[in-house]
């Protein structure tokens, strides 16, 4: 397992586990949940992850991305 953080730009990844319920339930209304597939499309230095579903983009503070379990998707 890594953190979204680690991730590289253009990784499609699968989110693993959100620990925090108050983030999980935002990320839920952004359609972002455990087991849905993402793909890292930028990755800005000292700043944060963007990630993309779909034709969605959700940029996630390199903090919380610390917090965001995720596996590489098969």
């Amino acid at each position: 397992m890594t953190t979204l953080d680690q991730v590289k730009r253009g990784q499609k990844v699968e989110i693993y586990s959100i620990p925090d319920e108050l983030i999980r339930a935002q990320a839920i209304r952004f359609g972002v949940a455990e087991g849905v597939i993402v793909t890292c499309s930028e990755k800005l230095p000292a700043g944060p992850v963007v990630i993309s579903k779909g034709h969605q983009e959700l940029a996630i503070g390199r903090g919380l991305a610390k917090k965001i379990t995720v596996k590489v998707a098969s």
